[in-house]
């Protein structure tokens, strides 16, 4: 009687770690899928904003005069333009990382790395669009206290599309914004799974 009775605990035993094995594949495959598709969404926004940027420009007569309106003459906007680069670039390396942590299994480093990219990327992310948004603000609605004078009402098509260029920026800052949230939150998992393993085996 007791024999079959350990036989079928064990039974159950090696049926719930089966079950769990095949639970954080899926956990970890549904991770990394997540942080696939982000992290393209990511890239394709601040590439098209930068398609965007470098194709705005809008040329008026005033008063006689010529006005050529372009983001390289804004350094908030070409400030705007390199951030954008580099978040492109960024999230085409990380998919590279990702990747390959996905084939090597899951190390705690790798997330952590993950983490710090994906945190140093959102900063510079939304440094660009918190720039570049303070002066379109002044451009379509001047500062009169300033004696600035909006600019918007007169090369609208410009102003339309650095508005189109920084929503772009902006979704691809909530893009990495998530990524971070996610890259946390599996670091800090990843963490305390590593605790309670280490707790198991401490007990005798």
């Amino acid at each position: 009687m007791a024999p079959g009775v350990a036989g079928e605990k064990a039974s159950d035993m090696v049926q719930a770690k089966s079950l769990g094995f095949a639970g954080s594949n899926t956990s970890k495959r549904a991770f990394f899928m997540v942080q696939t598709m982000v992290r393209v969404f990511a890239a394709v926004f601040t590439l098209a904003a930068i398609c965007v940027m470098a194709t705005s420009s809008q040329t008026i007569v005033l008063f006689g005069f010529t006005i050529k309106a372009h983001y390289t003459y804004s350094s908030a906007m070409r400030f705007l333009f390199v951030t954008d680069a580099i978040v492109t670039a960024s999230s085409v390396l990380s998919l590279i990382f990702v990747y390959h942590s996905r084939r090597s299994g899951s190390n705690p480093k790798n997330f952590f790395y993950l983490f710090l990219h994906d945190m140093v990327i959102m900063v510079l992310a939304i440094s660009g669009c918190a720039a570049s948004t303070a002066v379109a603000y002044i451009g379509r609605y001047g500062e009169e206290k300033m004696g600035w004078m909006a600019i918007c009402n007169r090369v609208s098509k410009f102003c339309n599309h650095m508005t189109l260029a920084m929503v772009l920026s902006y979704l691809a800052f909530f893009s990495y914004f998530a990524l971070a949230v996610m890259s946390g939150n599996k670091v800090m998992y990843q963490a305390n799974d590593e605790y309670q393993s280490n707790e198991r085996q401490a007990c005798p």
